[in-house]
């Protein structure tokens, strides 16, 4: 017994020696590393009054690695006025798709720009509705992704929860790609023509979503979702530029997802028949 009380000690002393070490770490920094942000700030309760750009310094010895970990400290320690989405801090929910020096992307997995002497600027998503600082207004986007009935559809009448729809590993291996978009609007945000006929051009992230349901060997709704993009506006006004695939957060390519998306549109290709049938085991 003596023994353990011993080790258990060592080891409580040992815990708050590490404790102390990342307390005091900043104390013995070499010297502050003072870090401008340019943050778009704008409210509507202040009638007349117009967007405009504030600057907050934050000393990044103090500050984590991250975009949202200066702008929590900004509305923690300096600006408790300033507005902005954030929740999981991972880049899988895709609260905080913001613009950050030019690039849309996501502030909790974007590094701050290590360069002192040049000030990080930071913008609510471009193109869109803006309800207060850096907080876009998100309604059409939605409503866009709504127009595409984003579940599965059969035609056959089997009773829901029953059974399971059966796919194979490869019909599977399709959605790859596809399903891991977090619809965080970055690629749709920083598209011109996205820009231009956001009204009528559904955008790259609910083309791709279009596309993840259309593909899916267990939906049966492929002529009725196709019907519904056959416009000049719903695809076709994607130009392969690009900015949608080099600026996802999460790694996916929304313009390879249009072209195929183009060619079952116009009948260039065809949905392959799936392996297996998926609605083999309601059969028994």
């Amino acid at each position: 017994m003596a023994n353990e009380l011993k080790l258990l000690k060592v080891c409580k002393n040992g815990f708050a020696q590490i404790r102390n070490f990342h307390r005091t770490a900043p104390i013995f920094a070499d010297k502050p590393k003072n870090k401008k942000f340019s943050i778009y700030r704008w409210d509507p309760e202040h009638s007349g009054q117009k967007p405009y750009q504030k600057e907050y310094v934050v000393d990044l010895n103090k500050c984590g690695p991250m975009v949202l970990d200066a702008l929590i400290k900004v509305k923690n320690e300096m600006d408790p006025t300033l507005t902005f989405r954030r929740s999981c801090r991972e880049g899988i929910c895709g609260s905080c798709a913001m613009n950050m020096d030019g690039l849309n992307g996501l502030a909790c997995i974007t590094k701050i720009d290590s360069n002192l002497s040049k000030p990080m600027k930071i913008y609510p998503l471009p193109h869109m509705y803006v309800v207060k600082d850096l907080v876009p207004d998100m309604t059409h986007f939605y409503n866009q992704y709504k127009s595409i009935q984003p579940w599965l559809q059969r035609h056959d009448e089997v009773e829901v929860g029953k059974h399971q729809y059966l796919q194979s590993t490869k019909d599977r291996d399709k959605l790859d790609g596809l399903y891991e978009c977090i619809l965080c609007a970055c690629c749709s945000t920083s598209c011109p023509s996205y820009w231009w006929n956001g009204q009528k051009y559904l955008g790259p992230a609910v083309l791709m979503q279009a596309y993840r349901w259309i593909i899916d060997s267990r939906d049966t709704s492929t002529t009725e979702r196709l019907e519904r993009l056959k416009d000049s506006y719903a695809v076709f006004r994607c130009h392969t530029i690009m900015n949608c695939t080099s600026v996802c957060p999460k790694g996916l390519n929304p313009g390879l997802a249009i072209a195929h998306l183009k060619r079952l549109v116009v009948g260039l290709e065809k949905k392959p028949n799936p392996e297996m049938d998926p609605v083999a085991l309601h059969n028994k």
